[in-house]
């Protein structure tokens, strides 16, 4: 966008105007619900919830599961809250298992931004389903098998190179 701007290709009012104002209030509301989330311990409680189910688990075991979580909420939430509410859980899960949680942290990144199944889980999607006329369905057909083929490679890459 800094690019678009400074060759003026577009000017900052044309930019301005093409910004969805009720958008942007749904990514700051979730990331103040994030923010609250981990300050009021839920975090906290979360990871000793899960931990001992996940513990003896191998690293590609973990790396699945929080990617498939992941995922799974990012279809239903928008990408910058779940990353925003799954990172503090991973970190601790890491270091509650004596774990690095960097490989955990690179499956929320990238799980976070691979919304393909829903037309609410990244803002690309939302923009192309109002503009041209989708059905939610069509999402559907499509962003499933997306989904499983992108986190399965995602996790294994994880798994191997982190």
């Amino acid at each position: 966008m800094a690019v678009v701007l400074l060759t003026r290709t577009i000017d900052p009012g044309e930019a301005w105007a093409s910004v969805d104002g009720s958008l942007l209030v749904l990514i700051f509301s979730m990331l103040a619900i994030g923010i609250g989330f981990q300050n009021a311990g839920s975090v906290d409680l979360i990871v000793g919830w899960v931990a001992p189910w996940l513990g003896l688990a191998p690293m590609l075991l973990l790396i699945l599961t929080v990617y498939a979580l992941t995922s799974l909420l990012t279809e239903a939430v928008t990408n910058n809250a779940v990353a925003v509410l799954m990172t503090p859980i991973v970190i601790g899960l890491g270091h509650e298992l004596g774990l690095d949680p960097r490989p955990l942290i690179v499956a929320v990144m990238m799980a976070a931004s691979a919304s393909f199944a829903t037309p609410i889980g990244y803002q690309t999607n939302t923009l192309v389903y109002a503009a041209a006329d989708y059905r939610f369905t069509d999402f559907l057909k499509i962003g499933i098998p997306m989904n499983i083929v992108v986190g399965l490679a995602s996790s294994l890459a994880i798994y191997w190179l982190i």
